[in-house]
């Protein structure tokens, strides 16, 4: 499947800083083809691989700002390359994967493994390059130098924006970058309830989306978060409307078992 082109040219990127190096990883050489021409035409420098062994190679010495990274690879699949690029030391390159798929399941498991965004064939260039921006952006973003962000505290566990870490305890937690937004954006915002959609804008920046991936990233952060997961106490779904940061302290949960959370939005 290929992608469809559209007749406009993709936008350029920013005239300032390095240009972005993006890895596209594609077996489909006419898609690789118009993938890394647009992205080439938009200021980024660009680097292909093949193949899921050669995906990782490359990702080694070409130490790329972000993967535009096909499910379907031979070899070892995208999937597969997702998580031995999530295995590495230090942040985690963003992910944008590509994929004929059009089962929920399958963009589901994409964005579990750590993926910021993904996009199904046939798909317009000049889109995937604007998801591309969008998500740079949102990894590259820091706090404005004039208001540095103070350490965020809800009983045991603490968000530092600035060093972009936190921990529970005492104990680091292993969080994405977007994992790590979320979490610092509802500790902002305590006791305030946010739909999907608004998460989806002022988090991830997107001005549309799916929906799932909110839900997948609260999912994910609950497990890293939460005492138990399947009884959240710290963020809580409010049926029919969103999700709320609950700072609850640390005080314990009452004897007789932990509280009855919200199960994850449908």
């Amino acid at each position: 499947m290929h992608p469809a082109t559209p007749p406009s040219a993709p936008p350029p990127l920013p005239s300032h800083g390095p240009p972005r190096r993006v890895l596209v990883v594609e077996d489909d050489p006419t898609v690789a083809e118009v993938v890394t021409g647009y992205l080439s035409r938009a200021g980024y420098t660009t680097a292909h691989a093949a193949d899921g062994v050669a995906a990782l190679d490359r990702a080694a010495d070409f130490r790329p700002h972000l993967v535009v990274l096909d499910l379907m690879l031979p070899g070892i699949d995208g999937l597969e390359v997702c998580r031995r690029l999530r295995r590495g030391d230090g942040p985690a390159v963003p992910v944008v994967m590509l994929t004929a798929r059009g089962e929920e399941a399958d963009r589901i498991l994409g964005l579990e493994l750590g993926a910021d965004d993904y996009v199904t064939k046939p798909f317009s260039p000049r889109e995937l390059v604007l998801r591309i921006g969008s998500v740079l952006r949102r990894a590259e973003s820091a706090p404005p130098a004039a208001a540095p962000a103070a350490v965020l505290r809800a009983g045991d566990l603490t968000a530092d924006p600035g060093g972009r870490r936190a921990d529970r305890a005492g104990r680091a937690l292993s969080l994405t970058a977007r994992e790590f937004d979320l979490l610092v954006f509802l500790m902002r915002h305590p006791g305030r309830v946010f739909s999907r959609e608004e998460l989806l804008h002022r988090v991830w920046g997107w001005e549309f989306g799916d929906l799932s991936t909110v839900t997948v990233h609260v999912r994910r952060l609950r497990e890293k978060i939460e005492a138990d997961p399947a009884a959240p106490r710290l963020v809580t779904t409010v049926w029919g409307a969103g999700y709320r940061f609950d700072a609850v302290g640390d005080e314990p949960p009452p004897e007789d078992g932990p509280l009855r959370g919200d199960g994850p939005l449908s």
